[in-house]
């Protein structure tokens, strides 16, 4: 058994278990060389914690650091799982095909119950809110108003930043940037757990009803993601909730897919747009991507509308308190578009730069902001609650005092609509002022989100938002938003740059109208698709989202063309939002494309040797030694004599596989080839990946040193085909073939003979920009 390269799990090439000694052998790590990396502000969150790291090995999940682990969405090749497929009846592959349907159906479900049980708890739990603060102003009792309002938003704060303190961390943000990273094969701390699930749920329900400048829309992709993986996975064994009948899907590949279906399905239940989810997950949560998964994303998205619409019609009869005008119901923006001249696309143009412009310095400020909140957030739960209060009651005055610095409005004549409003919703709200006229930005401040962006995309009256509340609006979402994410609390960004974008597409409406024959409405969602693009960086799928919010599919063409400008003037400034948080909390997601320089190396330069190998029939304490002394999850496996003429690769055992093998103590006394009796004692579903619950560990094991001297036969558990190349293949090709085909490890061979029959394994640490220009400063691109 040859000494190993420092080389870990998928990726992770420091050798060892713990943590903290990782950093001690990092062999590959030429800090002296790139020193200047380490202490760069604009690398991950990592750094700021002052931990050694500029490898893939930890991550960021809420405020602490964890080890991540790479997936393994490779199928697996071995005489075992061979065995498996042939002896499966067909009443078996039937099975298996009818439960990818019927999980498929069970997510669209689920979701859809979810989503509309958000929407109902907010409306209710905002609307109560808003009810008292608003019968108190009627009766001219402004200090009673605002202590009631501020006190119950920070009430509800406080419980949902200690939901996501105390219980769940991975539930805080928006839940995006998790599982994008989990759909390229990463798996962080808890991030899909139950414990995740439900914290999302109801922190999102509190966060939101606390008037918070957030959206539920991130945290329900999130959901749905964690509602696949429960499933998925058969429940979960730590709360003794399994389902032997799914064993079928105790693999990260067929997970994937259930995710990818449960993201989808999230934005369906958010946004009532069951075709934008099916985009959204093709557009931006996806790595892989095949026909089939579209069919049955395609099938979950349509449930969810199916359910959401049974529901929603449900409770337009009255029976669900306040729900019924406000969340799922779509903003109905059905004014005709008149054939547009050239001052209009020139005004379309307009809107498209300055969504790339503002979303460009969004995505600025929220890096740093973020970066700030690491710091307090890192010193425990107290503080994170603290900071949660201070936005919450900083939210609060900006929602309840703005509206003072605006004149009161004559309301208009002619209106079908009571004006001043007297309930909690409406496009009319009295607040301070004297009877026959209204505060038009109350309207917008003192309203749910999903109202607020009703009163912005209406077309009825072009003056019903003056050109200065306009601006004010903007202005506070805008450094709300900003402001807001990041602290504590499950929180989505599809509303705060949907209500920025909305009020400053209205305002430019407003200020153009003498020369554009465009709807302030329509300029209030082509402003509200621009800051999408220009922060996101997403064209289709918002596109289709945005036309299915508003039922308006005569506005294509202009939401197309303002897209396309604002993402592409973005994009010559930074990277989306979601790519940031993502780097930001040291992620290491695979780019669809190489970096330029990699083109310059060869797969052999960034793997080293000598590698741990195991003989196709190894001692029993060899094995154990090399589990116990590395947390490397892949061996190569060589056969020699006397199984063969000359040193072979047979191929790649997996730690886990090597785990349950050991622990089954299936051993022979002298070093002979064993596979019929170890094939007929153990069957596939034996090496299943485990759930929730704990795998085997080294720790399980009980070897006496009888055992330890023993031999076992590895080749029924070897992959036999395992993805390899040739040492003096370029590094940007390894790295598009590792991405695309969704490895975890990448054998490199030799490309002359006489050699060992492995240079070394290539993991996506070895591919992350990071460790290339680490052992290659040279390669360095000057700015």
């Amino acid at each position: 058994m040859a000494l190993h390269r420092d080389d870990d799990d998928g990726f992770i090439q420091s050798g060892g278990g713990d943590i903290e000694n990782r950093g001690e052998r990092m062999s590959f790590d030429r800090r002296e060389s790139d020193a200047s990396w380490e202490e760069d502000v604009s690398g991950p969150l990592l750094g700021l914690n002052s931990r050694i790291n500029t490898t893939s090995q930890i991550a960021v999940v809420g405020a602490k650091v964890y080890p991540i682990e790479s997936l393994d969405y490779e199928i697996i090749e071995n005489e075992l799982i061979k065995q498996d497929w042939r002896s499966r009846k067909r009443v078996e592959i039937f099975q298996y095909i009818f439960l990818k349907w019927t999980l498929a159906l069970l997510i669209g479900l689920l979701t859809g119950l979810v989503g509309f049980f958000n929407n109902l708890a907010v409306e209710n739990i905002a609307g109560f809110k808003l009810q008292v603060a608003n019968n108190l102003m009627l009766k001219n009792q402004p200090l009673p108003a605002f202590a009631t309002y501020a006190g119950l938003n920070l009430i509800l704060a406080i419980c949902a930043a200690a939901l996501c303190a105390f219980i769940a961390p991975a539930a805080a943000g928006s839940g995006i940037p998790e599982v994008k990273a989990y759909l390229n094969g990463i798996d962080a701390h808890s991030i899909l757990a139950p414990s995740t699930l439900l914290v999302k749920i109801f922190g999102s329900i509190l966060g939101v009803s606390a008037g918070f400048v957030v959206g539920k829309e991130g945290p329900m992709v999130h959901t749905g993601a964690c509602i696949a993986n429960f499933l998925g996975q058969g429940g979960s064994r730590k709360y003794h909730l399994t389902l032997k009948w799914l064993r079928y899907f105790k693999n990260d590949r067929d997970r994937r897919d259930l995710i990818t279906c449960g993201a989808a399905a999230g934005v369906a239940a958010a946004f009532r747009a069951p075709v934008g989810g099916v985009l959204f997950a093709l557009e931006e949560a996806a790595s892989w991507w095949r026909s089939t998964l579209l069919w049955r994303t395609f099938f979950t998205t349509a449930v969810v509308a199916v359910v959401l619409r049974s529901l929603t019609q449900f409770c337009r009869s009255g029976k669900c308190g306040l729900f019924g005008q406000g969340g799922l119901i779509m903003f109905d923006v059905n004014s005709e578009i008149p054939a547009y001249n050239t001052p209009d696309l020139l005004a379309v143009i307009f809107i498209g730069v300055l969504g790339g412009i503002f979303g460009s310095v969004y995505n600025y400020l929220v890096d740093k902001v973020l970066r700030t909140y690491s710091f307090i957030n890192e010193k425990g739960p107290t503080f994170k609650i603290l900071l949660v209060m201070s936005i919450s009651l900083l939210t609060s005055c900006c929602a309840f005092g703005l509206p003072w610095i605006v004149p009161c409005t004559p309301c208009p004549s002619g209106l079908q609509e009571e004006c001043p409003t007297i309930s909690r919703s409406g496009n009319y709200k009295s607040f301070q002022c004297q009877p026959g006229y209204y505060n038009d930005l109350t309207s917008l401040f003192f309203n749910t989100n999903d109202d607020a962006i009703r009163n912005l995309f209406s077309s009825r009256s072009k003056k019903e938002f003056q050109i200065s509340s306009l601006f004010i609006f903007f202005i506070g979402t805008y450094c709300l938003g900003i402001a807001t994410y990041g602290i504590a609390i499950p929180s989505g960004l599809f509303i705060p740059v949907i209500l920025a974008g909305a009020s400053y597409g209205r305002l430019v409406g407003r200020l153009l109208g003498s020369v554009s024959n465009l709807d302030v409405g329509l300029f209030a969602i082509l402003g509200a698709a621009s800051f999408l693009g220009g922060t996101m960086r997403m064209t289709v799928s918002i596109c289709v989202i945005l036309l299915e919010l508003t039922n308006d599919l005569l506005m294509l063409p202009l939401v197309m063309l303002v897209l396309l400008i604002s993402k592409t003037v973005a994009d010559s400034f930074n990277k989306g939002v979601y790519d940031q948080i993502l780097k930001l909390k040291g992620l290491p997601y695979m780019e669809a494309h190489a970096e330029p320089y990699m083109r310059h190396l060869v797969a052999g330069d960034v793997c080293s040797g000598p590698l741990i190998a195991f003989s196709g029939v190894e001692k029993v304490g060899n094995i154990h030694h090399a589990l116990e002394m590395t947390g490397h999850n892949a061996f190569p496996v060589i056969d020699g004599p006397p199984f063969c003429d000359a040193p072979e690769l047979c191929g790649l055992v997996l730690r886990s596989h090597l785990l349950v093998l050991l622990k089954r103590k299936k051993f022979t006394k002298s070093k002979i080839l064993s596979g019929s009796e170890i094939l007929r004692t153990f069957r596939a579903f034996d090496f299943a990946k485990a759930g929730s619950g704990k795998g085997l560990k080294v720790e399980d094991l009980e070897l006496s040193e009888e055992e330890m001297e023993m031999y076992v036969d590895l080749h029924p558990i070897t992959n036999t085909s395992p993805y390899t190349v040739v040492e003096t293949m370029s590094l940007a090709k390894a790295a598009v073939l590792f991405r695309e085909l969704g490895l975890r490890h990448l054998c490199v061979v030799p490309k002359k003979p006489g050699r060992p029959p492995i240079v070394g394994i290539l993991t996506r640490h070895d591919l992350m920009p990071e460790h290339v220009l680490g052992l290659y400063p040279q390669l360095i691109p000057h700015k």
